[in-house]
């Protein structure tokens, strides 16, 4: 009998996790959950132990506790680190949001165990210090994201990729004018035309501050020169980024728009397996593919994360936490959401970097900045 793959979900409550858990049902044959944390729903949390039995359940809700379960329960970021210091574990997938993702990926790659990783903050926060303990430890980072995964599955030898090209839908706004993303409503920006995400990193790409994230991603996951990673808008969201070789050629992923691909890619690799298929590709049924340059004047948030990643250290610390402060603002009602990438840049502006960051630095910026955001948010208020 094949051995399973024993795998740990970081965030298995949330939109990734819950989509995780929908392909591990499908290859059940294939896999084996040893843990899954989610943060203050235990009641899906729970629901999820009695359909899984997993060994350990971690959450943070100080005042519910799973019952009935076998299951060893843990509490809060201790809980999470002594997941991903459980070497059982085959492969770790990081799916929650925020800063939390951080330290327990750390603690993973400490103990040599593989991270399937679609947390942002992880590589957007502190991309140098990640990829050189991955490398000293032998650790493989898998990436999620339908962007950098279909990045992944395209190169062969990264020394003769010459561009990565990281796809766009554009998002809600793509075809309305500034004017009308300045009195957009958050019902509006959560429309996305494509893809069904959590509320703040939809917020993030109507604004197109998602592709600034992924950018810097990209940097540290491949390895390549800002200059050398180039954005382009592809409203049907079929291509999901391609590479361009040295010698000119172009090789593009394709496949319709569903998470389930580029994590069960994840979560899997190197194999494939038949699983989660929305329905056959077809070339023919699709008809067409449209691709445009996006517009920096009206998507100012590019221009933020290229010069956040190419001045470095700690400037990538201090877009994020601006970036999610603002938005959280803007989805409780107390700025528009054109105010966002304002914020954005005061901070960036004002925030003295520091070069080559300690994860106790990294950590302190990111409370410094969220604190002075919060603040600048209340001059900003409506």
């Amino acid at each position: 009998m094949e051995k399973k793959r024993k795998i740990s979900i970081i965030g298995s409550t949330g939109s990734i996790g819950t989509q995780a858990l929908e392909v591990i049902e499908k290859l059940s044959d294939k896999f084996e959950i040893i843990a899954l944390a989610g943060g203050s729903n235990v009641e899906l949390l729970e629901h999820q132990a009695k359909k899984f039995s997993p060994k350990y359940l971690c959450h943070n809700a100080k005042d519910k506790t799973p019952s009935g379960l076998s299951a060893e329960i843990l509490h809060g970021e201790e809980g999470l680190e002594q997941i991903c210091s459980n070497k059982e574990n085959d492969i770790i997938l990081v799916a929650c949001s925020g800063k939390i993702g951080l330290k327990p990926t750390l603690k993973a790659i400490k103990n040599g165990i593989d991270i399937a990783l679609a947390n942002k903050e992880t590589l957007v926060m502190a991309g140098d210090i990640v990829m050189q303990k991955a490398c000293e430890n032998g650790v493989k980072i898998i990436p999620v994201d339908s962007e950098h995964c279909a990045i992944h599955q395209c190169i062969k030898d990264i020394k003769q990729v010459d561009k990565l090209i990281i796809t766009a839908s554009g998002g809600p706004f793509l075809h309305k004018s500034r004017e009308e993303m300045q009195k957009a409503t958050v019902k509006e920006a959560l429309s996305h035309p494509r893809w069904h995400m959590g509320k703040k990193i939809t917020v993030d790409s109507a604004t197109l501050m998602n592709k600034g994230l992924e950018i810097i991603e990209a940097h540290h996951l491949f390895g390549m020169d800002y200059d050398d990673i180039e954005v382009v808008v592809h409203p049907q969201s079929i291509v999901h980024s391609a590479i361009e070789y040295k010698d000119g050629s172009v090789i593009a992923q394709l496949g319709l728009p569903s998470m389930h691909i580029p994590i069960q890619y994840a979560i899997s690799y190197p194999e494939r397996f038949e699983g989660i298929k929305s329905k056959s590709f077809s070339f023919a049924e699709i008809a067409r593919l449209d691709f445009e340059k996006p517009d920096f004047e009206k998507f100012p948030a590019l221009n933020l994360a290229y010069h956040a990643g190419k001045t470095g250290g700690s400037a990538t610390t201090c877009l994020n936490a601006a970036n999610e402060e603002a938005v959280f603002a803007f989805l409780d009602g107390k700025i528009t959401l054109c105010k966002i990438v304002d914020i954005v840049e005061k901070m960036l502006s004002e925030h003295k970097v520091i070069q080559n960051p300690s994860i106790d630095e990294i950590f302190e910026v990111d409370r410094e900045v969220r604190e002075k955001t919060q603040n600048n948010i209340r001059k900003f208020s409506n």
